[in-house]
């Protein structure tokens, strides 16, 4: 389980201060996933960094299977895998030598590799692309190989930023087939994106962020219900513009 609690994060700029995150309070449950909704800009990809502790909020705490991320950062770095929005990979390497180099970081040892990296390879159809080296790989390839190695160490916990973003429909499928296996075995998933109908298929529950705060969070029928709207969209354009739910 993942945990934001009042997370606070305000950068630097020429003209001041700008303040990305102001007071995310939200809970990601195991066996779910949960969606960060917003428009871009609204601060989910700062969110998502302070949950994997690559950044420190200024403000509040995050929590991973009651691990506390600032006194113990290491732990939450093992119990997670993560797609962040930035996920090159070495492109000298095949696949599989990518999610092997991942695999010794965290210590595994051959065979471990080698087991996790099958069934990765599995669930993630990399089966003609494994042993190709990366240089030329299509985005879905790169984006399936730097899930695979994420998720070699079997993390409990998932943190996917825009994991479909710039893949092609076939694709697209693919990576929400295996969003579902990863909540079917009981992992906590995060992700975040801008795209609605995806959201609304896949989310057990969701965060509407808009303006560096959480606006309104619940299911798409409570999210349609609380707005008074027949889709998501309508209750989404709703929660972000109306000056009841920014201050909620």
């Amino acid at each position: 389980m993942i945990t934001a609690h009042d997370l606070h994060k305000a950068f630097k700029t020429q003209t001041g201060l700008v303040q990305a995150v102001s007071g995310v309070d939200f809970e990601a449950r195991d066996g779910r996933i949960t969606g960060l909704l917003g428009p871009n800009g609204a601060g989910k990809t700062t969110t998502l960094r302070m949950l994997y502790t690559l950044m420190q909020p200024d403000q509040g705490r995050v929590e991973v299977d009651g691990i506390d991320a600032a006194s113990n950062p290491a732990a939450v770095r093992r119990a997670l895998g993560v797609l962040p929005d930035a996920r090159g990979v070495y492109k000298r390497l095949t696949a599989r030598e990518n999610i092997s180099y991942f695999g010794e970081l965290h210590g595994m040892s051959k065979s471990q590799i080698a087991a996790r990296t099958a069934a990765l390879s599995a669930a993630l159809d990399m089966g003609e692309i494994l042993d190709r080296q990366t240089e030329g790989f299509s985005q879905g390839q790169r984006t399936k190989t730097a899930i695979a190695r994420a998720l070699v160490h079997d993390p409990r916990n998932v943190i996917l930023d825009e994991p479909t973003n710039g893949l092609d429909v076939m694709t697209t499928r693919a990576m929400r087939a295996f969003l579902q296996q990863l909540r079917n075995e009981g992992r906590c998933v995060i992700f975040s994106s801008h795209i609605m109908q995806e959201v609304a298929a896949l989310c057990d529950r969701i965060v509407i962020i808009a303006k560096g705060r959480v606006v309104a969070a619940g299911t798409a029928d409570e999210l349609r219900a609380t707005f008074g709207e027949a889709n998501l969209e309508d209750a989404f354009v709703k929660a972000i513009g109306s000056e009841e739910g920014l201050h909620a």
